[in-house]
């Protein structure tokens, strides 16, 4: 076995490691020369982190998606949110074809709206345009998670007063264009009394049971889901006595 095979298996073993100092040891062990910093973060994580968030991330300083809520510089890097939240469910909330007319003709094209939560207080939606449907799928999915949003969730309805979460705390009101979405506590057992789309992000953000009456074109499928993904931010807006977040069970983010 000449040296250059030698080192290729000395490089490929350094790559299956699991650890920082791993890696380190193993580089001394078969003689390697010093790599910098950023290359041995690309063999653990398979990313180069670009910006703050990304960094601390990366160092360990910012353990969980709580504290990353904490920051308000926005999320640029999607390796962020795959870290933070690995058990993210996708959803595609619709598929449709828009065209615009050219001298040479008419240019189709796709545009696609997606929802990705955990369902357990954590729910973004995104959407894309594009020329073929798969990528542009991706690229809506990507966006959704960039756009990640913590919600609020409780027992709010006098109806049950269980004090578990299984749906909103208060009545809040969420709006895009011409839509208005108003979700209202529910008791256990009610369900999702909504259109397929709002179900769908609803069942994404973790909420099981909920009351949702809205105003306006709801045809428009972009401008109804966000509208709902607004309704569910402003949970996170309504100040709240520290009695009432003990009597209606109210939490934020993921249990």
């Amino acid at each position: 076995m000449t040296s250059g095979d030698t080192k290729e298996k000395n490089e490929g073993e350094i790559k299956k490691g699991m650890d920082k100092e791993d890696v380190k040891e193993k580089v001394e062990e078969v003689g390697i020369e010093k790599r910098e910093e950023k290359e041995i973060n690309r063999m653990l994580l398979g990313w180069e982190p670009k910006t703050v968030l990304g960094i601390k991330v990366r160092s360990g300083e910012i353990k969980n998606i709580d504290e990353l809520m904490k920051y308000s510089s926005p999320i640029k890097e999607i390796e962020i949110i795959d870290a933070l939240l690995p058990d993210l469910d996708e959803e595609i909330i619709d598929v449709g074809r828009v065209q615009r007319t050219t001298d040479s003709g008419r240019r189709m094209r796709f545009r696609v709206v997606t929802a990705v939560g955990n369902k357990n207080g954590y729910i973004g939606v995104g959407k894309a345009k594009g020329k073929e449907a798969g990528p542009t799928i991706r690229k809506a999915i990507k966006k959704a998670k960039l756009n990640i949003k913590s919600v609020k969730r409780g027992c709010g309805s006098w109806e049950c007063g269980c004090g578990e979460l299984h749906s909103v705390p208060f009545r809040v009101v969420g709006k895009c264009g011409s839509i208005k979405v108003f979700l209202s506590p529910a008791p256990k057992g009610a369900g999702l009394v909504s259109g397929e789309i709002a179900r769908k992000i609803l069942a994404l953000a973790g909420i099981k049971d909920a009351w949702v009456h809205t105003e306006g074109y709801t045809r428009t499928s972009i401008n109804f889901a966000f509208a709902v993904l607004n309704a569910l931010e402003n949970t996170k807006k309504m100040k709240v006595r520290e009695k009432d977040i003990e009597n209606l069970g109210i939490v934020s983010g993921a249990v």
